[in-house]
């Protein structure tokens, strides 16, 4: 069972009318909410109920609300925590330019001195003792990418054990 529309009418009996009006007045409270968030608004919603009393919901808050409505304001008046809220990550969003400028001037010299060595090593180059010890390190090399080899051989093999279907025994045997 889906909600219905209802026809927008007084509602007659006082007790239900008290019920409409509290649940409305939250989910009244809740879109205002969403539309100050969202849209980054000012706004005061005063409600009475039905009973006579007064219910009220602004953002930042009513009386703030209120009052640049009263003295015809245009401009808005921000609150004293959002001003330092808005300082605090201005100081925060420098700090972090500054880092990445550094971190930008130390990848380009990075990248220099990776070209200027690149450039600069040959074998053909190299002494006797800097020739044994890339011998030594290819060796190494080998050596894990044969262990690393015999490993995925190995589970290879396991996920094609799994993988095969397992033959079920001769019933004729365990007939007897």
């Amino acid at each position: 069972m889906g909600r219905r529309k209802i026809e927008m009418k007084m509602v007659k009996d006082r007790s239900s009318r008290q019920v409409t009006f509290s649940k409305r007045r939250n989910g009244l409270f809740k879109k205002a909410n969403d539309l100050a968030t969202l849209c980054g608004l000012e706004i005061a919603i005063v409600v009475f109920s039905p009973g006579g009393k007064a219910f009220s919901f602004g953002h930042p808050n009513v009386e703030d609300v209120i009052d640049r409505y009263l003295n015809h304001e245009s401009e808005p008046i921000p609150p004293a925590r959002e001003a330092g809220m808005i300082e605090k990550e201005n100081e925060e969003l420098l700090d972090l330019i500054k880092q990445l400028q550094l971190e930008k001037r130390r990848g380009e010299i990075l990248e220099k001195e990776m070209k200027s060595k690149e450039e600069s090593i040959k074998i053909e180059d190299l002494n006797f003792d800097e020739l044994l010890k890339l011998k030594e390190s290819l060796e190494k090399l080998r050596e894990n990418v044969k262990i690393k080899a015999s490993e995925l051989e190995a589970s290879s093999s396991l996920l094609l054990l799994a993988n095969e279907p397992v033959m079920e025994a001769d019933r004729s045997d365990t007939k007897n």
